[in-house]
């Protein structure tokens, strides 16, 4: 199942992608694809509606992030073997958490918006995770495929100066406005043959900067939500950025940072493709 949210910011409607051109909607069933939700069963509440509903056209309606905004998105550093070797630094014996404000998040085809005082803009794409349900001291890895709602694309957008130079954590660096943008679509696990195994990439102004694959990381989502359960409670909605592959900005020599009226386009195998334009501080 591919979920969505289609509609202005703040009032999108949740529907359910049949094909590049229909979908279904499902907002009489629920009222967004939240918290609530996922909690009560998720995707597979829709399992009749999506048997015999009438499907619609998409009629050029904007498409917004494929969840409502989560009570956390928790980000995982270093977390490919070839990036990490392209930063210079040492691969991470447990998984690098930071956390990024839930309020970044925006949909794939959003602006994103350079902050003020940046200098060193950059662009991540990642494998995104959504929770199923709540969950917390996992006995095994394995309970771990339980506890996942689905997979979407995701740009961990990141000011290198905020997060490398001005001290504390990444976070400052990755928190931003329109540093998360998410979709287009929620795609459920039953969809997916082998995520651990999928081509990712990225394209800044129709250069290739990043090519990789989810066969180089470190921690695969099993272990990274295993581990993640450890040490706090995830919530039914909750998102987490597993991390990317090289081609950074950063990891070029010299660097190269975005700018405004840069176009980013980026995507990973069977999750769809994004769009971003880079506008400057507000």
């Amino acid at each position: 199942m591919y979920l969505m949210r289609i509609g202005a910011p703040g009032a999108e409607k949740p529907v359910v992608r049949v094909d590049e051109t229909h979908y279904v909607d499902v907002s009489d069933l629920t009222p967004d694809f939240d918290e609530r939700f996922f909690a009560a069963g998720g995707p597979a509440l829709l399992a009749d509606r999506i048997a015999g509903g009438r499907p619609r056209e998409f009629a050029g309606e904007r498409i917004g992030a494929p969840i409502a905004r989560p009570h956390q998105i928790l980000c995982i550093g270093l977390n490919y073997s070839d990036h990490a070797a392209e930063t210079g630094q040492a691969v991470p014996d447990e998984p690098i958490l930071f956390t990024k404000s839930p309020n970044t998040l925006v949909g794939p085809y959003d602006d994103v918006r350079i902050p003020r005082g940046a200098t060193k803009t950059d662009w991540e794409v990642e494998l995104g995770i959504v929770i199923g349900r709540r969950t917390s001291y996992l006995g095994s890895v394995e309970e771990a495929r339980d506890a996942i709602a689905g997979y979407c694309v995701v740009n961990d957008v990141s000011e290198r100066a905020f997060q490398m130079e001005r001290g504390g954590q990444w976070s400052k660096g990755k928190s931003a406005e329109t540093f998360n943008p998410a979709g287009p679509w929620l795609v459920t696990p039953d969809e997916i043959g082998d995520v651990t195994n999928l081509g990712m990439w990225l394209d800044v102004n129709g250069v290739r900067r990043q090519t990789g694959t989810t066969k180089t990381m470190i921690f695969d989502p099993y272990v990274i939500v295993h581990h993640l359960s450890q040490f706090m409670v995830l919530e039914p909605g909750d998102l987490i950025n597993t991390g990317t592959p090289p081609g950074v900005g950063m990891g070029h020599n010299p660097p190269v940072w975005l700018r405004p009226g840069d176009v980013m386009e980026l995507g990973i195998d069977g999750l769809g493709a994004q769009r971003q334009h880079v506008v400057g501080p507000r």
